[in-house]
């Protein structure tokens, strides 16, 4: 009972948290077609899951189209998604296309193959949605993959840049959403077992995984075990940009910045946020030895002040 207690919670909370980003950021309006792409990994089964749980209640009507696309890779199971979805009931549409071989002929032995691998596939995909009439196409991306992009820019590619939940497609001809923006992985793995879908590894083209995003995961999970919180602060500073406290002169007139004589919330004290320590007043008995000390704290008191 208290396992059905929880499922059903973790049920609701991915309903709401998916519901709230569509609302968010306008995600799906009225007589959309959503293509949604099921890789037949846990996120993208939990993404449609979710989404047809939110279609059968939503107060817009909106229509969606499974597309999977076999890629030909070696020991690939495709009977696994069309009975998945025949079962359903959902409209879909499977998508063979040999990027395989294009991969192996031009990534080098050893080499992670998962860059080209995924430039070919969103091509394909772009190309299926207009011959299918989609007016958004919907992605698997959660909250962790959307931080871990963050961190990766900042580290590997010198820019401040993350995922967006929603944006326009390489060749401006799409709209890409990513309704699971909210909700963090482990929700989506507790869920994948819960539903038990019927997951296809994606290791089966042998190739390594990106290791550069393997150890950025595993340090937001390391920082999230050891400080909880941190990483749902993280996501929610991506929410509350302040371009005055940056460095890019794009977004912010650094070079015509001049003194006005009036307060402003976003000046120095802006660094000051936390809270100063209480420091309790000295006892009789210690005024008399502990006047300097005494001293000390006022100046530091005052000169902390806001």
């Amino acid at each position: 009972m208290n396992t059905e207690h929880e499922n059903h919670k973790l049920e609701k909370r991915l309903c709401r948290e998916v519901g709230r980003a569509i609302v968010d950021y306008n995600m799906i309006e009225e007589g959309d077609r959503v293509m949604v792409c099921l890789s037949g990994g846990k996120d993208s089964y939990a993404m449609l899951d979710i989404l047809q749980k939110l279609q059968a209640r939503a107060p817009i009507s909106f229509e969606m189209i499974v597309v999977n696309l076999d890629q030909k890779q070696p020991g690939f199971p495709a009977d696994i998604l069309p009975a998945y979805l025949t079962k359903l009931g959902v409209k879909f549409h499977i998508e063979n296309q040999d990027t395989y071989s294009i991969v192996k002929r031009v990534i080098p032995e050893g080499k992670t193959m998962c860059s080209l691998c995924s430039r070919l596939r969103r091509g394909i995909l772009y190309r299926v949605a207009s011959e299918l009439g989609a007016t958004k196409i919907a992605l698997g991306h959660h909250r962790d993959d959307i931080l871990q992009t963050l961190l990766l820019n900042m580290f590997f590619g010198a820019k401040l840049k993350g995922m967006p939940p929603k944006l326009v497609s390489d060749d401006g001809q799409h709209v890409v959403i990513r309704p699971m923006a909210y909700v963090a992985e482990k929700d989506l793995t507790r869920w994948a077992e819960v539903r038990e879908f019927p997951i296809i590894p994606c290791t089966l083209c042998g190739s390594q995984e990106n290791l550069q995003r393997k150890q950025v995961g595993l340090m937001l999970k390391d920082w999230e075990k050891r400080f909880p919180g941190r990483v749902e602060n993280m996501f929610s500073a991506l929410q509350n940009i302040v371009p005055s406290h940056l460095m890019d002169r794009s977004l912010f007139p650094f070079q015509t910045i001049r003194a006005t004589g009036e307060a402003s919330e976003d000046g120095d004290k802006a660094f000051d946020d936390e809270p100063l320590p209480v420091v309790a007043p000295p006892s009789p008995e210690e005024s008399d030895t502990a006047g300097n000390a005494s001293s000390a704290r006022t100046v530091i008191s005052i000169s902390t002040a806001h």
